[in-house]
């Protein structure tokens, strides 16, 4: 009886991942840090597909100005935490995917086990000190990093797979950034895009279907929908994935 429920909720996606795919989703466990516009839609579709576990990190209450773009929230429950009105969303989605939430910040001290206890994450933090953070966990327990982000009328992906391609360091030299992660402008629908374009590059890494965003970021701007890819190289004096030292150029256009 079990199976048959599966077999009924996951019909249409089985005629794409087949039995294979799908039971590897089930088996598998990503970690999502952050659960904004971003990263709850990433989380939606991913227990949606069948993720066996998910692992989620956002601290903090909702707040009124969150509602244009973050759908696991709910606008009758202003100022109250959000990890447990995320948790009450995603399981009414799909009640056979386990779920763990942390209501936390992503910290050296604290997010170690969660990302050794995953398969895989998905960087969805807004502010570049918790995803550098998250990169050297990343790199530590060699655990592959979805690199998901926006701003403004623009989306960027990229994964990230340490000791063989370019970590977020490689890429963005560690250091003060020249703006205010709560006060840029976002636009509900253009997180919502990216948030469901690294559910896709989750599932197309856990089933092996496709092609990944690796060794390249993915750009666009959604006012055009014009995008292009940019070939990343890792940099082996990266002090963070590689031996140290200065840090090379590491990105060019294609």
């Amino acid at each position: 009886m079990v199976q048959l429920l599966e077999d009924s909720r996951y019909e249409r996606q089985l005629k794409l991942l087949g039995m294979e795919g799908q039971n590897r989703l089930k088996q598998a466990t990503v970690m999502v840090a952050g659960i904004g516009g971003l990263g709850g839609t990433a989380a939606m579709y991913l227990a949606a597909a069948g993720v066996g576990k998910l692992i989620l990190a956002h601290e903090g209450v909702i707040h009124l100005p969150d509602m244009n773009r973050q759908v696991l929230m709910d606008s009758g429950r202003i100022g109250e935490e959000r990890m447990e009105t995320a948790l009450q969303h995603l399981h009414r989605i799909n009640p056979e995917t386990e779920l763990e939430g942390h209501a936390h910040r992503i910290t050296e001290e604290s997010s170690g086990p969660w990302v050794e206890a995953a398969d895989l994450v998905i960087d969805a933090r807004y502010d570049f000190p918790e995803r550098y953070t998250l990169n050297r966990l990343c790199v530590r327990y060699d655990r592959p990093m979805i690199e998901a982000a926006m701003y403004g009328y623009e989306v960027s992906l990229m994964t990230i797979v340490p000791g063989r391609t370019a970590c977020l360091e490689c890429l963005y030299p560690e250091g003060g950034q020249p703006w205010e992660p709560l006060g840029f402008p976002v636009l509900g629908a253009t997180s919502g895009l990216i948030g469901c374009m690294a559910a896709l590059e989750a599932v197309k890494w856990i089933t092996a279907a496709g092609n990944l965003f690796t060794d390249r970021m993915y750009r666009m701007n959604v006012l055009d929908m014009s995008s292009y890819s940019i070939a990343v190289k890792r940099n082996p004096r990266c002090p963070c994935c590689g031996t140290g030292g200065d840090t090379d150029e590491s990105v060019a256009r294609l």
